[in-house]
């Protein structure tokens, strides 16, 4: 296992453990993350944004995470969240796939990809089989994430 394999996998098994310091910690402090829930994150946000997803799940989050590749510059890995959807009180079994890019022996870029359609379906039962598909409901997925991530930061 090389550098960067052992920092993804640093990072996923503090997920798995709810430690969103040392989550934080994998990060450079110039990181960006995207994902099609929040969209792009920049520097203290994303680190928030975990810290958010942990506190919330009150104990009930599950992350099992494989297929860790990584070089120099870039790697990737494979994972899956399993936890109540706390809007809806609906069980989400999530399957991602995260790619990465490194600098200073960190994490400098972060993207999470995901089935939208799939998650929403799961998250929101039959509004989301409807609608989940459709940009305008992807829309007010992120912009609901957001406030929610806003709400959390000026509570901190």
């Amino acid at each position: 296992m090389n550098a960067n394999e052992a920092l993804i996998t640093k990072f996923y098994t503090a997920f798995s453990n709810a430690d969103a310091k040392t989550m934080s910690e994998c990060y450079h402090p110039k990181v960006h993350f995207v994902d099609p829930a929040f969209g792009l994150l920049k520097e203290d946000q994303v680190s928030k944004m975990w810290e958010m997803l942990i506190f919330r799940s009150k104990g009930n989050l599950k992350i099992e995470f494989s297929d860790i590749k990584a070089d120099d510059s870039t790697g990737s890995a494979r994972w899956v969240a399993t936890y109540k959807f706390t809007k809806t009180n609906r069980n989400v079994i999530n399957r991602i796939s995260a790619e990465f890019a490194f600098q200073d022996g960190l994490i400098i870029k972060h993207t999470d990809s995901f089935d939208v359609w799939k998650w929403s379906k799961q998250a929101f039962g039959p509004t989301g089989y409807l609608l989940g598909w459709t940009g305008f409901f992807q829309n007010k997925i992120q912009e609901q994430a957001l406030l929610s991530l806003k709400k959390f930061q000026q509570s901190k």
